[in-house]
């Protein structure tokens, strides 16, 4: 699969609306998530931030978001694989995607809110616990990491 892989800046409505539906199946359908609390006004266009798409073979399966959090490190959000492709490399594109997209913009690290039970994912991906502290976010236990590129 990873040959395959290919991640892209979204830039269209097309793509942007690409990313949402896999979130729609990930986080709401698979999740449980509530609509209103997985989309945002960064979902309103192609510029309200950056967003990622994997694509394999040209079919979206994968996304991710980022945006400005503070102290020059970008957040990285609503990282999402698509069932059928877990497993075979798909969030890592995602991720390293989306840090190479976080340096050109000059930041220094990057954030995010890890659910717990993808806390190893990160680890192995160089991301640390900023903090030793779990909190729900959206009724899921998260907790907060980190990475510096220096």
């Amino acid at each position: 699969m990873n040959a395959l892989l290919q991640a892209v800046e979204v830039t269209t409505q097309e793509q942007l609306d690409q990313c949402l539906a896999i979130r729609r199946e990930v986080f709401v359908g698979e999740q449980g998530v509530s609509p209103d609390e997985e989309w945002d006004h960064y979902d309103e266009s192609p510029q309200s931030c950056t967003h990622i798409l994997l694509l394999d073979e040209g079919i979206p399966v994968g996304t991710g978001r980022l945006k400005p959090f503070g102290d020059g490190n970008a957040k990285l959000q609503r990282i999402a694989v698509l069932a059928s492709c877990r497993g075979k490399g798909a969030g890592s594109h995602i991720v390293r995607a989306m840090e190479e997209a976080a340096r050109k913009a000059g930041f220094k690290g990057s954030i995010l809110d890890a659910q717990c039970q993808a806390e190893p994912f990160y680890a192995k991906l160089g991301y640390e616990p900023v903090s030793p502290d779990i909190f729900l976010d959206a009724g899921i236990p998260h907790i907060r990491m980190g990475r510096s590129w220096a």
